[in-house]
């Protein structure tokens, strides 16, 4: 099995998993799984670090704009070259299984991060040469309008066209977890694949933009006792391949994931220090119970997997 890749937004972190490219339940479909594979290539290169430059610019500039007058202007980021994404999208577009839905959101995405792509280099032209001393920030204010509307197109196509991609590969992940069942039996490779779609749910419900507590709850719950079953498993059969470091890192996501749920639950504000830890990006990951910290667990969860949770 081919290593997962995995794709993480900077501020949310919602998380995908590429398809395998011979697993048992897709081997009878592997233009879906091509086709799926170039939109979730598209995200792994230019999600990211699309965010991450939202959140370098509003890390100093006012939600309504630079005004000249800050104390550090640290500009913003630029992406990646997109006309890959485009190009792959409109290829995969083509391939069977046709579906309308996904199709167009993955072209609304390639559209978008395409006009992103333009609009941050221009605006990192004009901070990287600090144009705004000599102008008194006058582009940066018309600037301003402009990026927030990318990134806010940029975000919504991006959260389209990930629910798009969770819906078909849940539905495929479920059916390769059935056929690993019936051929395999409980084994060593149920138990990973199990637990990595468990972790996949319980990542997709605690960052969506509106947190449904008993979701939360019941996710969390699922994923626990999924856990808990390969441990022991793995505990009763020492020549099984699910790895310590594998289930030490399942273990830290769940950790993770439950102080996330308390602290929305209990509405738990983050200290001082914790703002400003979490304004950094960089650092976020450092506070307990944060979107950020989630991320950081579930990304090495996944390379726990790649690294040898599967075969």
């Amino acid at each position: 099995m081919k290593s997962i890749r995995f794709i993480s937004v900077a501020i949310v972190a919602a998380v995908l998993l590429a398809l395998p490219g011979a697993g048992l339940a897709t081997a009878q479909v592997p233009s879906l799984t091509e086709k799926l594979n170039a939109y979730i290539g598209c995200i792994n290169r230019l999600s990211e670090r699309s965010y991450s430059s939202r959140q370098r610019y509003f890390s100093w500039a006012d939600k309504k704009g630079p005004t000249g007058k800050e104390r550090i202007i640290y500009g913003l980021y630029t992406i990646y070259d997109t006309a890959p994404c485009k190009r792959d999208v409109e290829k995969a577009n083509a391939l069977e299984p046709r579906d309308a839905a996904l199709e167009t959101a993955a072209s609304n995405y390639a559209e978008a991060v395409g006009l992103l792509e333009g609009l941050l280099k221009e605006a990192d032209d004009y901070y990287t040469q600090e144009n705004y001393k000599d102008d008194k920030m006058a582009k940066g204010r018309a600037l301003h309008p402009r990026l927030v509307a990318a990134w806010d197109a940029f975000a919504q196509a991006d959260v389209k066209l990930r629910a798009g991609i969770d819906e078909l590969q849940d539905i495929m992940a479920a059916q390769r977890i059935a056929e690993i069942e019936r051929t395999e039996g409980i084994k060593d490779r149920y138990h990973i694949e199990a637990v990595m779609l468990s972790a996949k749910r319980l990542m997709r419900v605690q960052t969506a933009s509106e947190p449904d507590i008993k979701a939360i709850a019941k996710a969390l719950d699922d994923y626990e006792a999924i856990l808990k079953a390969t441990d022991t498993y793995a505990g009763e059969n020492k020549s099984s391949k699910v790895g310590s470091m594998f289930i030490s890192s399942a273990k830290s996501f769940l950790t993770t994931a439950k102080q996330l749920m308390r602290r929305v639950r209990d509405k738990v504000p983050y200290s001082q220090g914790d703002k400003m830890m979490l304004n950094t990006g960089s650092g976020a990951w450092m506070v307990e119970g944060s979107p950020a910290r989630l991320t950081r667990d579930y990304n090495q969860l996944i390379g726990s997997y790649n690294r040898g949770g599967n075969f």
